[in-house]
């Protein structure tokens, strides 16, 4: 199964790879990671722990980072419902500091979505009991736990539906003139 990279976007570091699929009666099969393959198409990140999620429509869940020296990098892929996924730069330096992307991530796209260190990350769930399954370059660290607030008048994202369910830390996230972070652009 081949993994192809899909020009995606303007926020330099994001990647999207569409998964390559066998169908047939039974329903399909795909290679969800493929370090070879994935070496392939230019990602050679090391995951040292995966995640899931369940969400119910209109959950947001974000926008999510860690401060450095315990940035994480994620991979994510929707496997059952669809979100809206986003991601906002907060690399000192980066031209396109403090802009955002979204992402429609689906089941039928199957699609990769590589989320680097320094972005601040968040989806929106569009359907019941969707699943999202991430791989992550670093562990959980509590302390190091950031987020910008998902409505920021100055970062400005247009979520597709208006968010039903949020937690009360995501409501509670600082803008970003007040938000913490410590990343920084580098040129590739």
């Amino acid at each position: 199964m081949l993994i192809q990279s899909v020009e995606y976007g303007i926020l330099k570091g994001i990647q999207c790879f569409k998964l390559g699929k066998f169908n047939d009666i039974r329903g399909f099969f795909a290679e969800l990671y493929h370090l070879e393959e994935l070496k392939k198409v230019g990602l050679s990140a090391t995951f040292i722990q995966d995640n899931i999620s369940r969400s119910q429509k209109g959950v947001l869940r974000g926008m999510h980072y860690q401060v450095e020296p315990h940035g994480i990098g994620k991979l994510i892929c929707c496997i059952t419902g669809a979100i809206y996924d986003v991601v906002v730069d907060l690399r000192k330096g980066s031209p396109t500091f403090g802009q955002w992307e979204g992402f429609y991530l689906t089941e039928d796209l199957l699609v990769l979505l590589w989320v680097p260190v320094g972005f601040a990350h968040g989806f929106l769930s569009l359907c019941d009991n969707t699943h999202i399954l991430y791989k992550c370059t670093a562990f959980h660290n509590a302390e190091a736990e950031r987020s910008l607030s998902y409505c920021c008048p100055k970062v400005n994202i247009q979520w597709p539906e208006e968010p039903l369910i949020i937690s009360e830390k995501d409501k509670n996230a600082p803008p970003l003139e007040k938000a913490e972070y410590n990343f920084i652009y580098k040129e590739e």
